[in-house]
């Protein structure tokens, strides 16, 4: 994994409407995967307060525990991407 998609995929983590299915059709990381790059790379405090947001009732992080109405993978404010990196301006 190289640094870009290491940041990538911690931005993706954090954002609470990107569900791991789509972190796993992008760089191929299954969630057990993620959350062992989310450990190695923040501080022992940041990862746990991820993993509570992750678990919290609120996060969409899972598909089957979202809305029915949210078929998208990526927020409307993320640019579009293509082949794993993001388009440039």
């Amino acid at each position: 994994m190289t640094g870009t998609n290491t940041d990538r995929i911690i931005e993706m983590a954090w954002e609470d409407k990107t569900p791991f299915e789509a972190i796993r059709a992008q760089f191929g990381l299954s969630e057990a995967e993620v959350i062992v790059c989310m450990r190695r790379e923040l501080k022992p405090s940041s990862f746990r307060n991820w993993r509570k947001r992750v678990n919290s009732g609120s996060s969409q992080k899972h598909l089957l525990k979202r809305n029915g109405a949210i078929n998208r993978f990526k927020s409307s404010r993320q640019r579009a991407i293509s082949n794993n990196k993001i388009s440039k301006r």
